[in-house]
């Protein structure tokens, strides 16, 4: 089967180079020529780990194609695959403009059947205007089907989570499309994969419905260890015991500054909107938000805390710039708010990421970016644990005080044991343990 990736970002990148991996003819379509120039040269824009060689090994075996020109990508599919971003808009909805892009490309190009697929996260109802728009456009009338597929990849580990998902979602409405899909996917048959089929309206609600739970988890553990740290509590024994019940299980309760990335910010600030625009009030998403964006504030005031409040002429290290490890996504990453109010309060940040310090330049210039976490430790009077990457889960702490002119260590995800920390002889403050 040969099938059509429109969009070579995070999503559509993974997604065509596992359907390659899975033995399809896969064409990778995007309009961005230098993207495009780079894969075919076997360079990866993004970091995801495994990628590089999976893309490698496909095209080398003659599976996976990248090209601009949507026309060759359409004319050959059987499947077409929406995966453009969907960035948040002013006012909160998703920012749909280049899906209707696609679409209309579709309609114009199309000569034959085909079961076109929003795999971009997309509102209830997108399907419908994306049917509308494809029959608008075309010249003649020329059957075709649109499905809701969406994707629930995790950066860091995507390829894991497209290979072995907890789950495939597809929503149609015609049983040719469902059995078109059901082949698509048929590897994961053997591996015995759930498949939710169902009606596109609903398989566009569960990527929203799923999303915002996970961010409402997130919310919820770090209010609770706000309170643990009022009380003399420990929040992570607090999150074992609590994940232990079945019913509410333990990932997702892991107390720190707050979610970021491409999905949590975008899609509860998205359904938020959806249901003010039915005429509903979402207050739970709406104060997940509210809690989220007060968490990197929380935190910033727990830096100067630990640092005796008066940060003018200090210096911070921090470790990690990512929303999380493995990835080099910055989008709304805590280490944007958190680190210019720091600076903004007078203290020089040294910081360092593997991944992302490409990416943090544009964002943040003025931080001094570094060769490695010791050499963001020299001459620091803080340490900031900014992201669980691996390779900061062991430091050498004698090698980290010779660095540093100060004794502070300040683990905003919990990744050392308090007393071990301390120690080695620094003054360790954590999130909402004692």
């Amino acid at each position: 089967m040969n099938i059509c990736v429109v969009g070579v970002g995070y999503v559509g990148l993974v997604t065509g180079t596992c359907f390659a991996e899975l033995g399809l003819n896969v064409t990778c379509v995007d309009n961005d020529e230098k993207k495009i120039a780079m894969l075919n040269g076997g360079k990866v824009p993004i970091y995801e780990p495994g990628l590089e060689e999976l893309v490698t090994k496909n095209v080398r075996e003659g599976r996976l194609h990248f090209t601009c020109d949507l026309n060759q990508g359409v004319a050959q599919a059987l499947v077409i695959f929406i995966a453009v971003g969907t960035p948040q808009g002013d006012d909160g909805a998703a920012d749909l403009q280049y899906v209707w892009e696609v679409a209309r490309s579709i309609g114009r190009t199309m000569a034959d059947y085909k079961v076109v697929v929003t795999k971009s996260t997309v509102p209830v109802g997108t399907g419908q205007q994306v049917a509308a728009i494809i029959r608008q456009e075309q010249a003649r009338p020329i059957p075709f089907d649109v499905v809701s597929n969406p994707e629930f990849l995790r950066e860091g580990s995507a390829i894991e989570d497209f290979m072995r998902p907890n789950r495939v979602v597809v929503g149609a409405s015609s049983d040719q499309a469902k059995a078109i899909m059901k082949d698509l996917y048929s590897p994961l048959y053997l591996l015995e994969t759930p498949f939710v089929v169902t009606d596109v309206e609903t398989a566009e609600m569960i990527k929203y419905a799923s999303n915002a739970f996970l961010a409402t988890k997130i919310s919820f553990i770090n209010e609770m260890a706000n309170i643990c740290e009022l009380v003399g509590a420990d929040v992570n024994v607090v999150a074992k015991g609590m994940g232990l019940d079945n019913r509410i299980g333990p990932k997702f309760l892991h107390a720190g500054p707050g979610f970021g990335g491409s999905c949590f910010p975008k899609d509860t600030a998205a359904i938020a909107r959806l249901a003010h625009d039915k005429g509903y009030r979402f207050q739970i998403v709406e104060a997940v938000m509210a809690v989220n964006h007060r968490q990197r504030l929380v935190m910033v005031e727990k830096i100067k805390r630990a640092m005796g409040g008066d940060l003018a002429g200090k210096t911070v290290a921090c470790l990690g710039l990512a929303f999380k490890p493995n990835t080099d996504d910055m989008r709304d990453a805590p280490s944007l708010v958190i680190l210019p109010a720091l600076m903004e309060a007078g203290a020089t940040v040294r910081a360092f990421d593997p991944a992302s310090m490409a990416e943090a330049k544009r964002m943040i210039p003025d931080l001094v970016y570094c060769e490695n976490a010791y050499d963001a430790a020299q001459g620091a009077d803080c340490l900031v644990i900014m992201t669980e990457w691996n390779q900061f889960r062991n430091l050498e702490w004698e090698r980290i005080k010779s660095q540093m002119q100060g004794r502070v260590v300040v683990d905003l995800r919990n990744v050392y044991n308090p007393q071990k920390v301390r120690d080695e002889g620094f003054t360790y403050v954590s999130v909402g343990r004692p």
